[in-house]
């Protein structure tokens, strides 16, 4: 998940320049998502309707995944079933996105 800061309603709420930098570091998380996990693509979400606040969430998709899921969007999806964040499964994963997000500055 990606938030501005400083955090705002949403996208229409910043400036112009404040824009730019937002949905730039959304497409520049997603290029190092795509590195990290071999993803085929990235979805991209930005809602607010439940928590009203700008955030973006990028998913990894992959070539893999089963087929009755390839074309659905994110939420339908059962997030119930999927494993909860640890350091220990997740970490690895983690420091990799952000090394990957530091040598591209």
């Amino acid at each position: 998940m990606l938030l501005p800061d400083p955090v705002v309603s949403d996208l229409n709420a910043l400036a112009a320049a404040s824009r730019d930098r937002f949905l730039s570091d959304m497409a520049q998380l997603g290029d190092a998502l795509l590195v990290a996990t071999g993803a085929l693509r990235i979805n991209y979400a930005i809602f607010g309707n439940v928590e009203p606040a700008l955030h973006a969430h990028l998913f990894p998709r992959r070539a893999e995944e089963p087929s009755g899921t390839q074309m659905v969007h994110p939420w339908a999806l059962d997030w119930n079933s999927a494993p909860k964040y640890s350091s220990a499964r997740h970490g690895q994963l983690q420091r990799r996105i952000a090394a990957i997000l530091e040598s591209a500055l």
